[in-house]
């Protein structure tokens, strides 16, 4: 399955979020530590951070003593992480075409990254290329379903599309078919004090990039309250589900 990604708005996005992404990034933590308990403890030579953010989990690999390559496709990403020193090299890239070579590291980790490749199949298979033979993939991503909440509230307002609809769990299984894959799904809730703390998030974290490209345009007031009325809430905050998909690929 394809999907229109405009890479260069995606990395513009991630960009403007590189100043105050960590701030926001509980959910990307969060994500990044279910994918560690899938993958295991285990001791890596060489790891590629695929779509490194600002190298929290660069950071984690480095501790434990990885050689690390920090990969971005946001060159404003990639320098905030170089100034916080978490890898030992810094490469600007796209997963969709790594500009490195062949069976060339023992751990590729990629966390909430993938969902930005025009074609899972070939983000998968290029992961696949760099991992050397007994080596692994940790990968997450998110699945159809996430941001239900967002999406019923925006319903309530107006037909344009406010988020992205993601990949089906049987599309991303399709994309790892040829590899040995151990996976798992889980829902993962955010609640936050209101509907405008919950959209500053996605904002906070550049995840605001539409496959299908809409003009931005400010929140009236009128329309905040018309989604604090729409949208869905619990304990009387406002929730913000994802659907996760963490995966683990051996290559033999």
């Amino acid at each position: 399955m394809t999907l229109p990604v405009n890479k260069t708005a995606v990395a513009a996005a991630f960009g403007r979020a590189a100043a105050h992404y960590d701030k926001h990034a509980a959910f990307q933590r969060e994500s990044g530590e279910r994918l560690l308990r899938i993958l295991g403890d285990g001791q890596y030579a060489t790891v590629l951070d695929a779509g490194c953010g600002t190298g929290y989990f660069s950071r984690y690999w480095q501790q434990r003593g990885s050689c690390v390559t920090a990969l971005d496709l946001s060159d404003a990403m990639l320098r905030t992480a170089e100034a916080n020193q978490v890898a030992d090299h810094f490469q600007q890239g796209d997963i969709e075409n790594l500009p490195l070579a062949s069976e060339s590291v023992d751990l590729v980790w990629s966390n909430l990254a993938v969902q930005w490749c025009s074609q899972l199949s070939r983000g998968i298979s290029e992961l696949w290329r760099v991992t050397r033979p007994g080596g692994r993939i940790a990968f997450s991503t998110l699945l159809a379903g996430s941001l239900h909440e967002l999406h019923h509230a925006w319903r309530g307002v107006d037909n344009a599309r406010h988020a992205n609809a993601f990949l089906p769990v049987d599309a991303v299984l399709a994309a790892c078919a040829p590899f040995a894959l151990q996976w798992r799904q889980s829902p993962v809730t955010e609640l936050f004090a209101d509907p405008l703390s919950a959209m500053q998030s996605l904002k906070g974290i550049g995840a605001t990039h539409l496959h299908h490209a809409r003009e931005n345009r400010i929140l009236t007031r009128r329309q905040l309250h018309q989604l604090a009325l729409a949208w869905p809430q619990q304990d009387g905050a406002y929730p913000l589900t994802y659907q996760l998909f963490c995966g683990v690929i051996t290559r033999e």
